[in-house]
């Protein structure tokens, strides 16, 4: 097993492997030549291009949303989650319930109701364009710092079983992922998440077969993974900083999933790519049954390496150097002397590297356009030149990606970087939306103030947090392994007596609010909006709900508003077997009162 391995570096990558890769790569460049030249008159209007007309299919768009959000840093860190910590984790998957509950209900009418296309011009709408700037500025900033971790990861994993150049295959990548994208627009990007998502399941799939197999089946891993404590998922302990609790896995995980899915514009751009609300709300429960699935299996993954190495830990005797390597290491290990097997693994890899990064890149260039470029009016306006703009800011984003792996090689703590960056501006966007949907006393200087304080006290949370990270202070130990079967291998492994790691409760006599879990960061980056916005909106005058629109707050609060307002909005709905009809029309009180003023004239006139 180990020593095989250890006999052939670089793995045993193969003609065959070599061949699902290029086929899988080939397939995604070509749909961006069908999108783009032989469907190219129907791309030809920015919402074509953006938003596929409003005329996307449920299915398609459920898969995209599934490939876009598991990236390949997920795929390879989540198994990586369960063998050092547990099965904790996995409460995310029926969470997602929750999450998508609120989404649908809270969120999703109100962008259907505002013919919301960018999720930010609803801040516009609803408080003041600086509260837009500011918000489209932390996505833009976050979207550029991450965009290229997303693919540089999945290249680094293929140059560690290939020996090929990271920054060659990184290129090659990055290069059809523009060309797909900036070519076929939305359409590209969904259709190719669905030839993607369906390899990331199949290959998902197959290793995690061949490794129950060649272990003895499921009850030999489950009794593994038991006795290795592997399987604790209800750990009800309230302790906030806890890495991993039940609290800290749902609730945490509620705050931070709701805000990444709900109102991240790549995902609100398929949301409203379809042609109704019903529609919507049907993509996202498809979407989340497909993320639990999915989820599951590469939680059960995580597991079933375990039971593979229960007794010789690779980490340990140095075969692999830290756990996020755990699977491609496993995967050679399982599958190599299977043809093929390790190409449609990486192909896994880079399809969920390739799904994100083709999202964002779509979304970030409709964003650049309407924000930063159109308002100052350096050409004049029409779909051609808007659409020629956007793909010359994929194109140049995706150069920026190439460049910018040189320096994600250089300075290993990046991704960590990126991370924290994320995490401070998360709480602030969860928090000012839903501050302007569900309180409608909120204004724009108690909107601004509460996600301006957020950000400021979770950057502060955070620093404290890395500080204590890096001077030894504070630190998560995994769970234990063992070393000793490794002479089998072998490996001349002794175990340790003990532990060199500390938790924070072994440490400090007392609370500390650096200690907190990081999941908890959305969560408390939330109520710091309406802990500072509530009270800056009253101080500041409330805002009047006779001058307000019911369009502009979720259904589920509508009964808190005047019922002038609530009787004077009408929505005439379509039947749903014409998309191409406005969704819904809104018939405000300042109208009825324009209507009411006319009539009166009309009455004198007579």
């Amino acid at each position: 097993m180990v020593k095989s391995i250890t006999e052939n570096p670089y793995g045993a990558f193969s003609t065959e492997d070599y061949s699902v890769f290029v086929v899988m790569l080939s397939i995604s460049a070509g749909s961006g030549i069908y999108f783009g030249f032989f469907q190219g008159k129907k791309n030809q209007t920015t919402e074509d291009y953006l938003l596929g007309g409003r005329k996307m299919k449920i299915f398609p768009i459920a898969v995209s949303l599934i490939a876009s959000q598991l990236s390949g840093v997920s795929i390879m860190s989540v198994p990586a989650e369960m063998y050092s910590y547990g099965a904790q984790y996995w409460i995310i998957a029926p969470t997602m319930f929750a999450i998508v509950l609120i989404i649908n209900y809270i969120f999703v009418p109100v962008f259907y109701n505002n013919q919301i296309t960018n999720c930010y011009q609803y801040l516009e709408d609803r408080f003041s364009p600086a509260v837009k700037k500011f918000v489209t500025f932390t996505y833009v900033l976050n979207i550029y710092l991450i965009l290229p971790i997303f693919i540089f990861i999945p290249s680094l994993a293929f140059a560690q079983v290939t020996g090929t150049n990271v920054h060659v295959i990184n290129g090659i990548v990055c290069c059809v992922c523009v060309f797909y994208t900036m070519l076929g627009g939305i359409k590209a990007v969904v259709w190719t998440d669905v030839v993607q998502g369906l390899i990331m399941f199949a290959s998902c799939f197959l290793v995690v077969a061949v490794g129950v197999y060649k272990i003895g089946g499921f009850a030999e891993v489950f009794a593994r993974a038991a006795a290795g404590n592997r399987l604790e998922i209800f750990d009800m302990t309230f302790d906030a900083s806890t890495r991993q609790t039940f609290w800290t896995a749902s609730i945490g995980n509620v705050f931070l999933w709701t805000g990444y899915l709900g109102l991240n514009q790549s995902c609100v751009q398929r949301m409203v790519a379809v042609p109704s609300v019903r529609h919507a709300r049907s993509a996202l429960w498809i979407f989340c049954v497909g993320f639990i699935v999915i989820t599951s299996l590469n939680c059960f993954t995580g597991i079933v390496i375990y039971a593979k190495y229960f007794d010789c830990d690779p980490i340990k005797v140095g075969l692999v150097g830290k756990a996020d390597k755990l699977l491609p290491f496993f995967v050679q290990d399982v599958v190599g002397n299977l043809k093929g097997m390790p190409g449609v693994f990486i192909s896994c890899v880079f399809s969920a590297g390739l799904s994100t990064m083709s999202a964002n890149l779509n979304s970030l260039a409709g964003i650049i356009y309407e924000d930063y470029i159109r308002p100052f009016n350096l050409f004049k306006h029409s779909d051609a030149t808007a659409n020629r703009t956007m793909k010359g800011l994929i194109l140049v984003s995706g150069m920026y990606c190439i460049v910018m792996g040189l320096v994600v090689e250089q300075f290993g703590h990046i991704l960590q970087m990126v991370v924290t960056i994320a995490s401070v501006t998360q709480g602030a966007v969860m928090g000012i939306f839903c501050l302007g949907m569900l309180w409608p006393w909120a204004n724009k200087h108690g909107a601004l103030w509460g996600s301006a304080v957020s950000v400021i006290g979770m950057s502060w949370i955070i620093a404290g947090a890395q500080f204590a990270i890096k001077s030894g202070q504070l630190s998560y130990p995994p769970k234990p392994t063992s070393v000793e079967g490794c002479s089998e291998y072998g490996f001349n492994v002794t175990q340790p007596q003990h532990s060199s790691f500390f938790t924070p409760e072994e440490e400090s006599d007392g609370f500390s609010i650096y200690n907190i879990s990081f999941v908890w960061y959305s969560t408390v980056g939330t109520f710091l909006v309406f802990l500072v916005g509530i009270p800056v909106s009253y101080l500041t005058g409330s805002q009047d709900l006779n001058k307000v629109q019911a369009k502009l707050f979720s259904p589920v609060v509508h009964w808190l508003l005047p019922e002038t307002v609530r009787r004077g909005e009408l929505s005439v709905k379509p039947e749903e077997d014409k998309p191409d009809q406005i969704k819904e029309w809104i018939y405000t009180p300042v109208e009825d009162y324009k209507l009411q003023e006319l009539q009166t004239v009309n009455e004198h006139t007579l």
